[in-house]
């Protein structure tokens, strides 16, 4: 099932691990899922906040309706 996600994040999550320090995606682009790879630089910096965007896998943003009548939110 397909889903769109609202990210508010705009950086990766810290998570130490013993004495290692991860950093998990925050903007759900990177390519080596779960951990960050850097992608929100080229992201993050560059959208309004306020309004929602999608990725196609060129990684071209496309910019979309904030609401949608008829479906709920989790």
């Amino acid at each position: 099932m397909a889903r769109l996600v609202k990210r508010t994040a705009t950086g990766p999550y810290k998570v130490d691990v013993s004495a290692e320090t991860k950093f998990i995606c925050g903007c759900g682009l990177s390519k080596s899922q779960p951990f960050c790879d850097g992608t929100h630089n080229k992201t993050a910096r560059t959208e309004d906040a306020g309004k929602l965007y999608w990725y196609d896998t060129q990684g071209n943003r496309q910019e979309c309706a904030d609401q949608y009548p008829g479906i709920t939110t989790a």
